[in-house]
């Protein structure tokens, strides 16, 4: 009991929740626990989104599509964490994402009623939850309005940035040059000497159809 206390003040949603709230929400809540081994799926893209996820431990393999599925991005996504809270209520109730277990997982649930009766009856989950659904809006309110740069190396860097569910950690970023020269608007001369360069400092890795970026919080 007392590891599920500590596990859960690592969570965003119940971080500076007092020890008698979270006694009263161990005692009272229906949470789901579940084990997944490395390369099992948890959700994927366009699965309704009825339960809220917890990992706990472990690392989800997070893979996302461009609407067009001629590119996608992978990235690690490590405990603690929450899935996609900002699409557990509004209009688009499904996930945009697939997620996959990277290594042995574990992870607990809640459904609606109960993520509902947590909103009701505690106002630091209230609170939580309208901080991580507001930190996402605001983020992305301003991205239409960021000045655009002139230079490929940072229109690269922008591109990668924008799509990413974290702004650290290893990205594969799986799409043809011509699609990419595409996407920045540049010709795929320029892009590929833009990703040799890149290669030639360290910061990327790049062979067919596939560009790696170790570090991406070192790509600037």
């Amino acid at each position: 009991m007392l590891q599920l206390y500590d596990k859960l003040l690592e969570l965003p949603l119940f971080i500076g929740i007092s020890t008698d709230e979270l006694s009263d929400i161990v005692g009272q809540t229906k949470f789901s626990f579940h084990k997944l081994a490395a390369d099992k799926p948890l959700v994927s893209k366009e699965e309704k989104c009825t339960q809220l996820f917890f990992l706990m431990s472990g690392t989800l393999r997070v893979v996302s599509y461009a609407d067009s599925h001629r590119y996608r991005i992978e990235e690690e996504l490590s405990a603690p964490a929450v899935i996609q809270p900002e699409h557990f209520f509004g209009l688009m109730q499904r996930y945009t994402k697939d997620f996959t277990a990277q290594t042995d997982c574990s992870l607990l649930s809640l459904d609606k009623s109960e993520v509902l009766r947590l909103l009701d009856n505690y106002l630091i989950f209230r609170l939580n939850l309208l901080n991580c659904i507001s930190m996402q809006a605001q983020r992305m309110g301003r991205i239409p309005w960021r000045q655009q740069s002139d230079d490929i190396r940072q229109q690269f860097v922008s591109f990668l940035r924008l799509r990413c569910l974290t702004q650290a950690g290893h990205k594969v970023l799986r799409i043809k040059m011509e699609d990419l020269a595409h996407e920045l608007h540049q010709s795929r001369l320029n892009i590929s000497r833009m990703l040799n360069d890149l290669q030639c400092e360290g910061l990327l890795t790049i062979s067919r159809g596939i560009i790696t970026v170790p570090q991406l919080e070192k790509l600037r």
